[in-house]
């Protein structure tokens, strides 16, 4: 056994070089959460200038446009599957999701960086979108619950991978509490959580149960990650055609 920085190990491993996380640097620098939050808040700024309301669902020109439902989509404005998930319907919708974002950022972005973490969010945005429209396609779906969601799944994920119990960081009660809510509270858009999940989870598993047991570098898996967004887009639009075709 050979003496190292991080206790005692065998010589092969010791010639390796780990990367070393402490408590004082696993929340710093999550530059690109703090962009997605401040995305989320101009956004809803510009949303309540243009004619939104605080309170319940949106409204205004900035909502009309942005916001995802099948009919749009299925008549060529695919980029609502994006900017459906930086709109809100209230600031008590963009405050809770902010805060988890903000919770799961610092807390994922400084360890797996900022490439995986922004291929986590986004896969996991177009999975919720697909899920929405899946299971409400006539309804106007918001929000970044679907990103959110997928986040939270990808972290639990990543913890089992690394021999963590998320039940006892409290991150798998706080995912079965929001699912819940999901299930309970009428209004929540169901497709858009299970959805956001689901992708968010696949992309986690790759990541951290594949990739990093086998050494995998990361552009391969990135490569996959665009693949599964590619497939992701292309499903939202045939269910969207499908949805306003009955």
């Amino acid at each position: 056994m050979t003496p190292t920085p991080v206790g005692m190990r065998c010589p092969e491993c010791s010639r390796q070089k780990t990367k070393v996380h402490t408590a004082a640097t696993i929340r710093r620098n999550p530059q690109l959460t703090y962009v997605l939050i401040a995305i989320n808040v101009i956004v809803f700024v510009a949303m309540t200038a243009g004619g939104g309301g605080l309170v319940g669902r949106g409204g205004g020109e900035v909502f009309q446009n942005g916001a995802l439902a099948a009919v749009f989509v299925a008549d060529g404005e695919w980029w609502r599957l994006v900017t459906a998930g930086f709109l809100h319907a209230g600031l008590l919708h963009l405050a809770f999701n902010m805060y988890f974002l903000w919770f799961l950022g610092t807390l994922m972005e400084p360890v797996m960086g900022k490439l995986r973490f922004a291929s986590i969010y986004f896969v996991s945005m177009l999975g919720g979108s697909f899920g929405a429209l899946l299971l409400s396609p006539n309804a106007f779906t918001v929000g970044a619950s679907g990103a959110v969601f997928g986040a939270m799944g990808a972290a639990i994920i990543a913890m089992r991978a690394r021999g963590i119990d998320p039940m006892q960081s409290g991150l798998g009660i706080t995912l079965l509490l929001n699912l819940g809510i999901t299930f309970v509270i009428p209004g929540i858009s169901i497709g858009g959580h299970i959805g956001g999940l689901v992708a968010g989870g696949l992309v986690g598993y790759l990541m951290f149960e594949v990739a990093e047991r086998r050494r995998i570098s990361l552009t391969p898996v990135l490569g996959v990650c665009v693949a599964f967004a590619v497939a992701l887009v292309v499903g939202c639009v045939a269910v969207a055609n499908s949805a306003t075709s009955i």
